[in-house]
């Protein structure tokens, strides 16, 4: 208003009367700023609903897909061509030394699976990696848009969070991202834009009685909260906002809600610093559920803001929990502190923890790398893809070298449970196929199953009587978990590559 000529609002009643039209309007928009922000709840993409902003649609936006952890894209491939692949590198990482006496590691790790987005209808990948980089991947040819280097290296997937209600462009649409914990710096949870790749804050993560304080989990993000396990053992409930994030000098830092401990003094009695929270949270019903290294599976109450279900189970618990189309829980089992063999387990988290135990499936004991056996991965199931009337299937992959298929509502015989003295009731097995040891998390479809592992990765089809047939399978080294889209599978190895297979040529 400072360059306007007041006489001229003097010398005419009409343009009196636009000086406070004008004057009511900026009023009105003082007012609004004023007002409290309203927080946006993320976008989601399932089978059955797809939830689109104007230029963006999350496909797979976190681990596993969904806040239930059982999406993995669309429409399997039918072959395994070669299309395209991105050299993602390697580098040196607090990690223990390999095999050969590096502490190099290339391309990604566990867990390692591709995001999935269309931006203005095109395809984009975000892939995390050994060499300190989160990538943003046109998915059509493999070709980098943007690199952030975080300072150490990536390993968990990522988490993509639309807020339709931020105040700039670059934070309204953003990837969750945490690595390794380098000697330089603790503050290795991120938010990045996915504009431009440029950082909009970071958060601590403290040291405990735990002996990381890396991040391989995926955050979860339900309304206006983000909930987060770190290998410190604490449980995180966070403002995923970057629009609500304060400076602390150097750095932006979200503020945090709710901090709680995934152990306890007895765990710690009984493993030290073992108390390493690697899996990502899952939500039903109010509830979020995580499992942690303290060998305990937690329910935290979201409106209590407390944890009011424990179910234990003894073992280092990688995996995360998969909610199953029944409300129950299924929940990988590593063969490490406990008598019994490491396996499947299904719980009902509506029963009391002393009657919740539904199942249990045990797999065989062998010895590789830091395990004993059990199931490392996640299990995948196939809700979001079956017929009506086709049975419920989850697939699994053991350290023992077998990918397994069971029809996780069904009872079939008994077994041993994990505590190697109690008999309980077992799953129907449907397929058992050697692909060699694996800590990757199988996904399966309407009728095509895809398996990564140390052996390779195998393409299976099956038929609505549940024969599988081996279509094809290719030599490479995976701890990653693939996606899928449009007849191609996004996947990255331990060489150093990022790969894309598929029905092209």
């Amino acid at each position: 208003m400072k360059n306007l000529n007041m006489k001229e609002f003097e010398s005419t009643k009409y343009l009196i009367a636009i000086f406070v039209l004008l004057a009511a309007l900026l009023s009105s928009c003082n007012n609004t700023e004023n007002k409290t922000q309203v927080k946006a709840a993320p976008i989601t993409k399932t089978a059955d609903a797809i939830t689109e902003q104007k230029d963006y649609e999350i496909i797979v936006g976190s681990f596993l897909g969904d806040d239930k952890r059982c999406y993995y894209g669309e429409n399997p491939p039918s072959s395994l061509n070669l299309i395209w692949k991105c050299w993602l590198g390697g580098a040196p990482s607090q990690m223990p030394k390999n095999s050969t006496g590096s502490n190099v590691r290339y391309g990604a790790g566990w867990t390692g699976q591709p995001l999935l987005f269309k931006e203005k209808d095109v395809l984009y990948l975000i892939q995390g990696s050994y060499d300190y980089n989160l990538r943003k991947i046109n998915a059509s040819n493999g070709e980098v848009v943007w690199k952030y280097k975080f300072d150490d290296a990536i390993k968990g997937t990522g988490t993509l969070y639309y807020n339709q209600n931020s105040k700039s462009e670059e934070s309204r649409f953003v990837v969750l991202q945490g690595s390794r914990q380098s000697a330089a710096s603790i503050y290795n949870f991120r938010c990045i834009s996915l504009l431009n790749g440029g950082e909009l804050f970071r958060m601590k993560i403290e040291r405990t009685r735990s002996s990381s304080r890396d991040i391989d989990g995926s955050t979860l993000i339900i309304g206006d909260s983000a909930y987060i396990g770190l290998e410190n053992g604490i449980f995180k409930v966070f403002d995923p906002n970057s629009d609500n994030a304060v400076s602390s000098g150097k750095f932006y830092e979200p503020e945090v809600f709710n901090e709680l401990n995934l152990f306890s003094s007895k765990d710690i009695a009984r493993v030290g610093g073992n108390i390493i929270t690697e899996s990502s949270p899952a939500y039903l019903n109010g509830k979020i559920y995580i499992t942690a290294g303290s060998g305990n599976v937690y329910g935290y109450d979201i409106a209590k803001g407390e944890i009011d279900w424990e179910y234990f189970i003894g073992s280092d618990l990688d995996g995360s929990p998969v909610i199953t189309e029944d409300s129950c829980l299924l929940v990988p089992v590593e063969k490490q502190f406990i008598a019994g063999n490491g396996g499947l387990l299904k719980l009902d988290p509506r029963k009391s923890p002393e009657n919740a135990l539904v199942w249990y499936f045990p797999v065989g004991n062998f010895h590789m790398l830091s395990w004993d056996g059990g199931v490392i991965g996640s299990a995948s199931i196939n809700d979001k893809y079956k017929s009506p009337n086709s049975k419920s299937l989850a697939a699994f992959s053991g350290i023992d070298g077998y990918l397994y298929v069971v029809d996780y509502k069904s009872s079939d015989g008994t077994a041993n449970s994990f505590d190697g003295k109690t008999t309980v009731d077992k799953p129907e097995l449907i397929f058992k196929y050697k692909t060699g040891s694996s800590i990757s998390s199988p996904i399966i479809f309407k009728d095509k199953l895809i398996s990564c592992g140390y052996g390779g990765i195998y393409l299976f089809k099956f038929d609505e009587n549940y024969n599988f047939t081996l279509i094809e399978k290719k030599n490479y080294y995976f701890e990653a978990t693939p996606v899928v889209y449009d007849g191609k599978v996004f996947v990255a190895s331990k060489d150093g590559w990022l790969y894309c297979f598929g029905d092209e040529k």
